[in-house]
Formats: C-alpha cells, structure tokens, sequence
C-alpha cells in the first residue's frame, strides 16, 4: 500500500505496543472480513484495534466498517479522523456525505470539523457545497472565531467545488485577513471556470 497507510500502520503499531503486537499482527494478516468485523463490536477491545480493523474493512469496501469510521471522523485525535477520511472516501458508502455533512455542520463540535469538512469537499456529493457553505458562515460570524482553520478548509473546498452559491460566503471572508488570499483564489477559480 501507500506511504500514507504505512504512516497509519505504523501509528496503530506503536498504539499496539509489546501488549498488543500479537493483535496487531493477526489484524495486519487478516484476511477475513467477517473477524475484522467481529473486532469492531467486541468488548474490551482497545481502540487501535477497533480502528485498524474499520480501516482495513473500509479500504477492502466493506460497508460494515461505516459506522466505526464516522465515530472516528468525529474523533478528538487528529490523526484517527484523517485516517477514517480517507477510508471513508474509498468505501464509496452513499450515506458518508451525509454524515460528515452532519459532523461538519455540528456547532458543539467544530474543533473536530477539519477533516469532515475536507471529506466533503473530496466527495464533491450534493451536500458538500451547502454544509460548507454553511460552516464557513458561522465561522465569519464571529470576528474572533478560534476555528479559522475550518473557515480556511471551507474556503478551499469551495473553490474547489466552484458552486455560485458560495459567492456571497466567500466574498464575505475576503474581509479576514487568514482567509482572503485563499477567498480571492476561490471565487477566481469560478469566474475562469
């Protein structure tokens, strides 16, 4: 696989540690579905765990590894949230736009809303342009808005989606100072378009 998945596995192997290498290993080599998906409900199963199984389920298309990749969509760790991102755009699952359309749009959590927002703009679904629409007005909303990197990852994915819905949001962002050089690029990139 990639160097991303690599970076991954490596992450989930160190998590594992010497307690955990014999798990991690048979996760690793596993080639029955049906077991990763048994790791996912277990009890007392740490969460490395459940992650690599989830990841592995979801990179293979398995649509039983949804569920555990949108918990972790949402996670506080960064680096499990790109990670299910990424297994979330491969799985291909109908219901994922929703979902991180859902998580992005979240007020009480929008510290976590980076990589939804960034997934959404990589499904490029119906529901992309409008929640990002959306979280980006709330993030303009506020002069001393603390998310701004959401607000950035908004900007970005509009541009990238070059829908005329988010003029007005966009021109309004060109007024904060993080966000205009990105605004300016956006709306460009749909008046070339």
């Amino acid at each position: 696989m990639d160097e991303e998945w690599r970076s991954v596995t490596e992450r989930l192997r160190l998590e594992a540690g010497d307690e955990g290498a014999a798990t991690y290993e048979r996760l690793r080599a596993s080639k029955d579905h049906d077991a990763l998906a048994r790791v996912l409900t277990e009890p007392q199963r740490p969460l490395w765990a459940r992650e690599f199984a989830a990841l592995r389920l979801g990179w293979a298309g398995d649509g039983r590894s949804f569920e555990p990749l949108v918990l972790l969509l949402n996670h506080r760790e960064p680096e499990r949230c790109a990670a299910a991102a990424r297994a979330l755009a491969r799985l291909g699952d109908p219901r994922t736009a929703r979902a991180a359309a859902a998580l992005a749009t979240n007020e009480l959590r929008v510290a976590y809303a980076l990589h939804p927002v960034r997934l959404l703009t990589e499904l490029r679904a119906p529901e992309s342009a409008p929640a990002l629409i959306a979280v980006l007005e709330r993030r303009l909303a506020s002069p001393s808005d603390p998310y701004w990197r959401v607000a950035l990852a908004c900007v970005e994915g509009l541009g990238a989606l070059a829908d005329s819905r988010a003029v007005p949001a966009l021109t309004a962002a060109r007024a904060h100072p993080r966000l205009a050089a990105a605004a300016t690029a956006a709306l460009a990139r749909m008046t070339d378009g």
